[in-house]
């Protein structure tokens, strides 16, 4: 087959591929396609193993479009959540929230602090340790969480906390 036939029918199968219905289309309707358009029969051995072999890289070089755009938008998707937790962190309040959304009431250290949370529909606060992994600062199973009622109950109990302390303290 010589350079300008190839060209031909190259052009004419690329040209069919763009407008086509990618669902429907087949390699077979393709270059039945381009047979009509171009009055050649395409369906000899190494005609057909030329369309064949259009078809796929223009399928491939699709494919490539189709995955950097997915990595490109990936890309922006984690720039906007990573500033969306940036915005979420400060809420315009003042106050500081963690990564899920808790309200950080204080640090006790630099890995334990004491946060106002929502678990299942029910208001928590929580002493817990923290650790740091890929920038974020996530909670470790030590600590305790306790409802409403068990923070009431513990915070009108500081007082002998706090006498106790002194009164070990003194010995």
């Amino acid at each position: 087959m010589d350079v300008e036939t190839r060209n031909k029918i190259e052009d004419t199968v690329l040209e069919i591929l763009k407008n086509a219905n990618m669902d429907e289309a087949t390699e077979f309707k393709i270059r039945k396609s381009a047979s009509e358009k171009l009055g050649m029969d395409l369906s000899e051995p190494s005609r057909k193993k030329f369309v064949k072999q259009v078809v796929e890289s223009y399928l491939a070089a699709k494919q490539n479009e189709a995955e950097e755009d997915q990595k490109a938008e990936e890309e922006v998707g984690e720039e906007e959540e990573e500033e969306e937790e940036e915005d979420d962190n400060r809420k315009g309040d003042g106050k500081e929230y963690d990564d899920e959304g808790g309200l950080i009431i204080c640090r006790l250290s630099n890995k334990r602090r004491v946060t106002l949370s929502e678990f299942r529909g029910k208001t928590l606060v929580s002493i817990r340790e923290y650790y740091q992994r890929d920038g974020k600062e996530l909670p470790t199973s030590k600590g305790i969480s306790l409802t409403p009622e068990q923070w009431s109950s513990f915070s009108k109990s500081i007082p002998a906390i706090e006498k106790a302390i002194k009164k070990m303290e003194s010995r």
